[in-house]
């Protein structure tokens, strides 16, 4: 899966996780958020969250953090 993590409009970071078919270019189009943080690759396994790789059409990367974002994330929804 792919992913952008944005800063929403109070200034948090919020992901977005979509298929790998579909262009980060093309899903950063979409959304109605300013600005774009980082961009790249999210898997979930064994050791849980992992960020990788980069975006071109975005010119962003993956960060060390952005697992940790998207791993609260889903705690939050399972409360």
């Amino acid at each position: 899966m792919k992913y952008i993590m944005f800063e929403d409009f109070s200034g948090a970071a919020i992901p977005i996780i979509f298929p790998n078919r579909i262009d980060h270019a093309e899903m950063r189009e979409q959304m109605p958020y300013t600005r774009a943080l980082s961009a790249g690759y999210v898997s979930y396994g064994p050791e849980g969250w992992s960020c990788h790789g980069s975006s071109k059409s975005l010119e962003l990367k993956a960060e060390e953090a952005d697992a940790a974002v998207i791993a609260a994330k889903f705690e939050d929804a399972e409360s």
